[in-house]
């Protein structure tokens, strides 16, 4: 049974990452009625949202001559370059019209540095910068994690594996993520949890 201390982070339900958007995570729509069904076991919920200037730098239309899912390097390393997507006050960055989630006490925008992406709701990629989301969680008092959205590969990997790194108990719900699986990133996710002591679970296991 959830308590007090747990909380649900459900990453960047929006629509460019659901079918139709611009960077379409495959089934991701799938997503939103689990996590409608779940968030209501949960007395307290944060939102994620990706929120991108026009022209970021993770975008391939701001590198001439590349294009989407080329990685290049930056200067906080390597960067997937991916289509225009999540650009801050457009359709494609709202949240999916049918996401419910009457909980949710706090919306963390991340990705608006122009130069650097952010995949993790912790920190920037440059893995520096903070996005203030682990003081919250420690003032509240809040203890484990639980995660689910979208890509189970990229931003639920990097928030799941952030909080189980700042020491909150981490648990991602499988069945309330979906995945992009790039070049092996979702083997490489499973594996990475399992290393790092990030649990595993089914929404209906999380009463």
């Amino acid at each position: 049974m959830t308590t007090e201390s747990d909380i649900l982070i459900v990453v960047d339900v929006q629509n460019d990452f659901c079918p139709g958007g611009a960077l379409a995570v495959p089934d991701g729509d799938a997503v939103v009625p689990v996590i409608n069904r779940l968030a209501r076991r949960f007395a307290h919920v944060v939102l994620t949202q990706d929120w991108h200037t026009k022209g970021h730098t993770s975008f391939a239309s701001a590198h001439p001559g590349r294009k989407p899912f080329d990685a290049i390097e930056l200067a906080y390393g390597t960067q997937v370059l991916w289509p225009d997507h999540c650009v801050q006050n457009t359709p494609g960055a709202a949240f999916h019209a049918a996401l419910d989630v009457p909980r949710a006490e706090l919306v963390v925008r991340k990705g608006f540095h122009p130069t650097i992406d952010s995949y993790s709701a912790f920190f920037e990629n440059d893995r520096r910068t903070p996005t203030g989301l682990c003081g919250y969680l420690r003032e509240r008092g809040f203890r484990h994690v639980y995660v689910c959205g979208l890509a189970t590969d990229y931003c639920v990997r990097y928030t799941a594996e952030d909080a189980r790194g700042h020491g909150f108990e981490t648990t991602v719900i499988e069945d309330a993520c979906r995945a992009i699986d790039l070049a092996g990133s979702l083997k490489a996710t499973w594996a990475s949890f399992q290393a790092n002591g990030i649990a595993r679970a089914s929404a209906d296991a999380v009463a």
